[in-house]
């Protein structure tokens, strides 16, 4: 380029710039800016913000942001979501003007995020096409839709007898180590190829249980279709109180682009803990059990967010699968009280069934979905109307017989269907069952096609009848998927496919397909 040209690129350059320092007038902003008057595990109290407003997001030093929770006349109580032993008495606290909000969208798929949206997986910065608010109010009443649609858990004991239907709210609980979060993963992995994205939230679990949670999901390539928020137990209290409010806000916004997603909280004891801290050390009355007393609100207005939205609004739906931790099998305790009012029913996990070996461990008398049994299949409702009845007459007289009294006949014979029963509901964890494989296994049970199998030989039984379910015709498996009632043919073809299969596990003496004819009298 020839020196005159380029002369004349550098003055017009520069004669732009000096147009716009011309045009630019400089304006003056108001900033409200505070100090740290204490600090304290979790929290610090400021003084000098009198502008600032309840739950609004306040920034520390080192970028540490913090939710204003007490706002009071003369300071304000605020809950901090970060590393926090660099503040100091005196350090300016800045307002934002703002909520605290998290990232959402398709982006966030696949990814291990904390609850302020912070990457934890090593993958990169997350991208996300736009922001909600972690607090957000539930759809209105004339915005939901009846939930019409079954959420298939793969277990054949919840989606048989305690049905979970898409929009429900059922509550998980049962001793520690009695399996929730195995039925809560073995739900999210039964969710692959059926269109349900899955939020996992884990509030204040350690890091080894997290990691062995997105470890099984990654190999079961679950984690295509799953988000996961994470709170470790060595966290500030505010990033485990926040967890489950940020969780729902990137479900709802998939919920709102018309997708159904299951969301899971793991567990909300841990929740209402951490909450429980920060309400005593911001110096708030405490009530029953030491918790604060609006205990009860933080729950409601979380679970209230999952719904089946009207087909006009997208037609999406936000199942919500909260877990919470009994304490010696006390579910009449106030936080797990608080939840069963709140949820649609709960699925209760007994630690002595857990014992025996019977996994998954749930007690079916104490057991109930109140909205599932409206979405459960038509095929579900013709094979397991009876099934919950007979299990639990069942537990009643398997209790008697355990003092060694004398049993009559048919006493003995459903005690004997009912170590059947028990037997057939029994599942490996991380093996979701198809929903053709139940179909087939339930209506043997109904049919008492198992009582001639020993009982030795009843898990190798149950596994051949799941597998000849392969066997039954495209069309038939359709029909399973619809609404529609299950027909005598369809009904017939089965139970043949179930009996050919039982052939090898009957002793010679009793065949399955005919039963003994009777000989008249000499």
């Amino acid at each position: 380029m020839e020196p005159e040209c380029l002369q004349e690129v550098l003055d017009g350059l520069f004669a732009e710039i000096s147009r716009a320092r011309e045009a630019f007038t400089p304006r003056l902003a108001p900033r409200e800016v505070g100090t740290i008057t204490s600090v304290a595990t979790g929290i610090a109290k400021v003084a000098g913000l009198p502008g600032v407003g309840f739950d609004e997001l306040v920034t520390f030093p080192g970028e540490v942001p913090g939710i204003a929770f007490n706002v009071d006349a003369d300071e304000i109580g605020v809950v901090l979501l970060g590393e926090y032993w660099h503040l100091h008495t005196g350090d300016e606290v800045q307002r934002t003007g703002r909520v605290m909000d998290v990232a959402v969208g398709d982006g966030l798929l696949g990814r291990v995020i904390d609850p302020v949206g912070r990457p934890l997986d090593g993958s990169g910065p997350v991208v996300a096409s736009r922001r909600l608010p972690v607090e957000r109010p539930a759809a209105a009443i004339m915005d939901r839709a009846p939930v019409t649609a079954p959420l298939q858990t793969g277990l054949k004991v919840i989606d048989a007898l305690i049905p979970v239907g898409r929009g429900q709210r059922e509550l998980i609980l049962g001793d520690r180590q009695t399996g929730k979060t195995a039925i809560a993963i073995d739900t999210i992995l039964n969710q692959r190829g059926k269109d349900v994205l899955c939020v996992y939230c884990a509030i204040g679990q350690r890091a080894a249980g997290v990691a062995k949670t997105v470890a099984t999901l990654r190999e079961k390539g679950a984690m295509d279709y799953t988000v996961i928020v994470v709170t470790e137990g060595n966290d500030p209290p505010g990033l485990a109180y926040i967890a489950p409010y940020a969780a729902t806000s990137i479900a709802e916004a998939f919920m709102e682009a018309g997708r159904d997603v299951l969301i899971v909280y793991d567990d909300l004891t841990h929740h209402a803990r951490s909450y429980r801290e920060l309400s005593l050390l911001l110096r708030r009355p405490p009530g029953r059990e030491a918790f604060p007393g609006d205990i009860f609100y933080i729950h409601s207005r979380l679970l209230e967010r999952a719904t089946h939205l009207r087909p006009e609004l997208g037609g999406g739906s936000l199942t919500a699968l909260p877990i919470i931790e009994t304490e010696a099998q006390n579910i009449s305790a106030y936080i797990p009280t608080n939840l069963i009012s709140i949820t649609d029913g709960q699925i209760y996990l007994s630690p002595s069934l857990f014992e025996l070996g019977v996994l998954p461990a749930v007690d079916v008398g104490k057991s109930v979905s109140r909205v599932g049994g409206k979405a459960q299949r038509a095929a579900y409702r013709a094979v397991a109307g009876d099934l919950k009845l007979a299990y639990a007459q069942f537990e009643e007289l398997e209790t008697f017989s355990r003092f060694g009294a004398r049993l009559d006949e048919d006493t003995r014979k459903i005690i004997d269907h009912g170590r059947r029963i028990r037997a057939c509901l029994k599942q490996s964890e991380s093996a979701p069952v198809s929903l053709p494989a139940q179909i087939t296994v339930l209506l043997a049970l109904t049919a008492d096609l198992f009582d001639d199998v020993p009982l030795d030989r009843m898990t190798a039984a149950e596994q051949a009848v799941r597998k000849a379910a392969a066997q039954i015709p495209a069309k038939i498996r359709e029909r399973l998927e619809t609404a529609d009632q299950l027909s005598a043919e369809d009904r017939e073809t089965i139970l043949k496919i179930a009996r050919q299969a039982l052939e090898a596990f009957v002793p010679v003496a009793s065949p399955i397909s005919e039963p003994e004819p009777k000989h008249p009298e000499a």
